[in-house]
């Protein structure tokens, strides 16, 4: 007896849609059905997340427009819907999970209270002690440690992670059927990620619901989904069960997805861009062992260009009317070299002090104990002149470049801005300097007079660095600088650094919770852990072969 056909849950028919006269979604089709997960896969402004407000009816509608095809929810259409049929829809029969919880709670309201308003939205009929406990019980389901603590805590008060888990307990309170995660990983490390994956993927299969897991790496949802849509530039490209298209790709976009991604069994010196993928051309170098070993050992025959030695940074939190003074250790500890010519690759969780150590060493936030030397010099603390001079060798890249830019001043100017602070330039040769600086990390000087907005966000990480380097520094400090960009956008960022370090003569510290990419850029590798440094070897042997249970742990979430 053949098997009943199942209808979808939900169903998106050749659907064209345009805002503010701009068309964004091209005939999409899509369909998800009961019980199952559904990846939509593409990179930034591919139509991803317009295809999921529209869904949720989030599109503002005096600048939306559809101009063909429907989208069905069990049956009846989304679209026709009226403000309060949207409102028993949305939060009771669909949930969502977004990308950045700090931006989606409410930061001056108690994480339970938040929870709570859904149902008291959309399930009137519990009274307020049953509320508390339906809630309490939500946050046991995500795994949140002391349910009670986090109902009364507020948003800062929790982990990345954990506010995460709020949110998707947010989300699942009134038991939806279907529930829409948009990018709700791409902003924690790749631990607390595999984390959240896990429990995306247990809570679907406790609850028999339908997800809709939207993502920009493809091979994160690969052991995830049971069916995967590609989407490029507003149409669906390519679609299949996860391995049927993994093994069996068709469209070079979706090849160029999964090989823009670093390889953890290869060392080539240059990753392979979206375009090079998509058009056959890419012919890569790969790096042998000898290589390496010659390189290495050239290297490490120098004195170190850094020395950090001791090193601690003691965080004391005084309440502001009263009450006990709390210290946190940061970094104990931490001693380490870096020599001229070398990436030095920097890993480890949030939260366990990458960025409080990187801040320490250039004295942004002073360390509390310990030296820093710069070619055998110690910089001291209360140095200002020497701090100042040092901070022109050492630059700092950081995780995102659009805070990292003045949103009123045009890129060129910002650049041109440096330049003139720390030389002696004229207007004209400032300008001609930044121009150059542009075109150095391949852009075009007509960017000049562009705004940040203006930009893409690799085109505002190549301003950064090409302001970075307007004072022509030894070692850029590279603070997560690819984490927020696309799979494929980091590629050629990636490569823009390889290439600076060779032509320039640069050295990295190269900050990241990502293990792939870090094995890709670095020589070698410290691994970091509550503040210290519990692993350090050269990347290839940590890769290979990790000592620690952490290591270990960061390697296999890697995978």
């Amino acid at each position: 007896m053949a098997e009943p056909l199942k209808l979808p849950i939900l169903s998106i028919d050749k659907l064209s849609l345009s805002l503010s006269g701009k068309s964004i979604l091209k005939s999409i089709d899509l369909n998800i059905y009961p019980n199952e997960i559904m990846a939509l896969v593409g990179e930034s402004g591919s139509g991803k997340s317009v295809t999921a407000q529209a869904v949720m009816g989030l599109l503002p509608q005096k600048s939306c427009r559809i101009e063909r095809g429907s989208i069905s929810f069990n049956g009846q259409s989304i679209p026709a819907q009226n403000s309060a049929e949207w409102q028993s829809i949305r939060g009771a029969e669909i949930g969502m999970i977004f990308q950045e919880p700090l931006s989606s709670l409410n930061p001056s309201m108690r994480c339970g209270k938040q929870v709570a308003e859904v149902a008291i939205q959309h399930r009137p009929e519990w009274l307020n002690s049953h509320r508390k406990q339906k809630v309490l019980e939500a946050f046991k389901a995500v795994n949140l440690p002391d349910p009670e603590r986090v109902f009364r805590a507020y948003p800062h008060q929790l982990s990345g992670g954990q506010k995460q888990r709020v949110m998707i307990a947010m989300a699942l309170l009134c038991e939806p059927s279907l529930l829409i995660a948009d990018e709700p990983t791409t902003a924690l490390d790749v631990l607390v990620q595999l984390e959240i994956i896990q429990l995306i993927q247990s809570l679907q299969q406790k609850n028999k619901m339908s997800v809709l897991f939207i993502s920009h790496d493809l091979s994160l949802v690969a052991h995830l989904a049971d069916r995967v849509a590609v989407m490029q530039n507003g149409s669906v490209v390519e679609e299949n069960k996860t391995q049927a298209l993994l093994s069996s790709r068709q469209h070079p976009y979706t090849q160029g997805l999964l090989a823009s991604r670093p390889k953890t069994n290869e060392r080539i010196r240059y990753l392979p861009t979206l375009h090079e993928i998509e058009t056959g051309k890419f012919k890569p170098e790969v790096i042998t062992a000898a290589q390496r070993e010659e390189e290495h050992s050239l290297r490490y025959q120098s004195e170190p260009l850094l020395t950090i030695n001791n090193l601690y940074k003691v965080h004391t939190d005084a309440p502001l009317f009263g009450g006990k003074v709390s210290s946190t250790h940061a970094v104990k500890n931490v001693s380490f070299s870096l020599y001229a010519g070398e990436t030095l690759g920097l890993v480890g969780a949030s939260g366990c002090g990458k960025s409080s150590l990187a801040r320490a060493l250039i004295f942004l936030d002073p360390p509390t104990k310990g030296t820093v030397k710069w070619k055998g010099n110690e910089i001291a603390s209360k140095d200002k002149a020497a701090i100042a001079k040092f901070r022109k060798k050492v630059q700092f890249i950081f995780q995102d470049p659009f805070a990292a830019l003045h949103p009123l001043k045009t890129i060129g100017k910002a650049i041109e801005d440096v330049v003139r602070k720390h030389t002696t330039a004229s207007s004209l040769s400032a300008r001609s300097r930044a121009e150059e600086l542009l075109t150095q990390v391949g852009m075009d000087k007509s960017l000049f007079d562009r705004y940040p907005h203006q930009l893409s966000g690799g085109q505002r990480q190549r301003a950064v660095i090409a302001r970075a380097l307007a004072v022509e520094p030894q070692l850029l400090i590279c603070d997560e600088s690819v984490a927020a960009l696309d799979i494929s956008v980091q590629a050629t960022v990636l490569n823009l650094l390889n290439y600076l370090k060779d032509t320039l003569n640069l050295s990295y510290l190269f900050i990241s919770h990502d293990l792939g990419v870090v094995k890709h850029m670095a020589d070698r590798i410290l691994v970091m852990h509550n503040g210290e440094i519990v692993e350090e070897n050269e990347a290839d042997t940590l890769y290979n072969n990790p000592k620690t249970t952490y290591s270990k742990a960061l390697l296999n979430a890697a995978l």
